[in-house]
């Protein structure tokens, strides 16, 4: 068996695997928390966030004469190494942790440690020549680090589901165009209401997906103060002047986002308010994904024995015991994505609020969720759109069948022949099973009744009832 790697730290000496390049404090977190089998590597975009922030750190300390300019090479080298994809299988440590990102942060300053002395030509663990802590984290604090790198991680994540989300729009309102001749009861309550048209229904739901794309674009404003520079606790202890101002610089260099430093460095260290907002935007977006994804099931119900009016693209045999059947399974794993959004919202809401003083230690489970409830979404709505939405059909025969045997029109009646007179209509059409058209002159005088013919032949919503 190969001989273990020995490295020792204030708690004392811990083996490691002698081809791991983390060191002691990741070695630790690995067996102090595996707890949910998601490494924080699940996470690319954490992983490269992390490396622009230590990056943009390095090169601060170098300019302002704290780190050694074969230091700051041979570390920027490492991190834009991991910045462009490598190494992000040694990122090891559980994304669940105490210890309010520590171990991730510490996962980062050994692996770039590490490296670094590789491409030095000296030993991993090696640490007199280029240190974790004394060099990779030199000016920061896991305070400052995890809490910009988690905000850019979000940012990194945006654009995708706001496209997925203008895909998802753009297949509905397709659809609307072509399913707008297509007429059909529209309902309130479960109950028949008034005509409509299929294409307005469907054009309905692309604008509410239109809506909340303007909602992330607004909240995306929030993640861009950032606390880098404060280190500790706010206080910038340990950092030398300008420290922040210039790492946020180097920071929106390297990344591209147009980060500031938060106005109160105190206050932004243990204030979580913006991953609140921004997660229970990503619950409103749940919420109404998974409105639309009901009311597809419903209108596809049947096929014949349901409401029917729409015909899913068939992608999935429905039963093992019913031959033919075939299930709206799309809708239904994205409503289960729309729950999961929900629950995460809360999970961020009580993990903000457990906050006390100076830091929120649980952070590790905002970003996770956070993160975790983004890509689910990003992924739902492109299924949505791509395996379920842009195929519909209308059954036309159906929504024409359904409207001409409803009495939807006749609340169009109750304003040429009278309240009162449109519901002796509905109600003797009802009882004998009549059409509206069929009810009119059994129900109604002779003037109401060719007022009333006139108008459902002749209505401006089309169809005859």
């Amino acid at each position: 068996m190969t001989a273990m790697r020995m490295e020792t730290d204030g708690l004392g000496t811990i083996e490691i695997a002698p081809d791991a390049v983390w060191g002691s404090q990741t070695q630790r977190a690995l067996e102090n928390f595996p707890i949910t089998g998601v490494s924080i590597s699940h996470y690319p975009e954490l992983i490269v966030a992390l490396a622009a922030v230590k990056k943009a750190c390095a090169l601060t300390n170098r300019d302002l004469g704290r780190l050694s300019a074969r230091k700051t090479e041979v570390i920027a080298k490492v991190c834009d190494e991991i910045l462009d994809g490598h190494h992000h299988e040694h990122f090891v440590v559980d994304v669940m942790q105490g210890g309010a990102g520590t171990s991730t942060n510490m996962n980062a300053n050994e692996v770039i440690a590490n490296l670094g002395l590789r491409a030095l030509g000296a030993d991993i663990g090696d640490y007199g020549q280029l240190h974790p802590n004394d060099d990779v984290n030199r000016s920061q604090s896991t305070n400052d680090v995890y809490p910009t790198a988690i905000r850019l991680a979000v940012l990194a994540r945006i654009n995708p589901l706001r496209d997925a989300m203008r895909t998802l729009s753009r297949a509905f309102h397709e659809r609307a165009e072509v399913f707008d001749p297509v007429m059909k009861v529209g309902r309130t309550q479960l109950q028949d209401a008034v005509p409509m048209s299929l294409g307005a229904e469907f054009r309905g739901f692309g604008t509410t997906i239109d809506e909340d794309c303007e909602r992330l674009d607004d909240l995306s404003r929030l993640l861009m103060e950032v606390n880098l520079g404060g280190t500790a606790i706010g206080t910038g202890i340990n950092a030398p002047e300008r420290f922040g101002e210039t790492a946020i610089a180097h920071l929106c260099e390297i990344t591209g986002q147009p980060l500031v430093p938060a106005a109160d460095l105190i206050e932004a260290s243990s204030d979580l308010g913006a991953f609140v907002m921004f997660s229970g935007t990503l619950k409103r977006i749940g919420i109404k994904l998974s409105k639309i994804c009901n009311d597809i099931r419903l209108m596809s119900s049947g096929p014949r024995a349901g409401i029917g009016e729409i015909l899913l693209p068939p992608v999935q045999a429905g039963s093992s015991i019913m031959p033919g059947k075939v299930n709206p399974v799309i809708p239904e794993v994205v409503n289960q994505v729309c729950y999961q959004a929900i629950g995460n919202d809360l999970i961020v809401t009580m993990a903000a609020e457990a906050g006390q003083l100076q830091l929120n230690a649980m952070e590790p489970v905002i970003i996770h969720k956070v993160l975790e409830t983004m890509g689910s979404l990003t992924n739902a709505m492109t299924v949505l759109s791509e395996r379920c939405v842009k195929d519909i059909v209308a059954d036309e025969e159906r929504c024409r069948a359904l409207l001409e045997n409803s009495l939807v029109k006749v609340t169009e009646l109750a304003p040429v022949i009278g309240y009162e007179a449109a519901t002796k209509l509905a109600k003797y059409a009802q009882i004998n099973g009549l059409s509206l058209h069929n009810a009119v002159e059994p129900a109604l005088s002779d003037d109401q009744a060719k007022v009333s013919l006139e108008h459902l032949t002749f209505g401006h919503t089309g169809g005859v009832a």
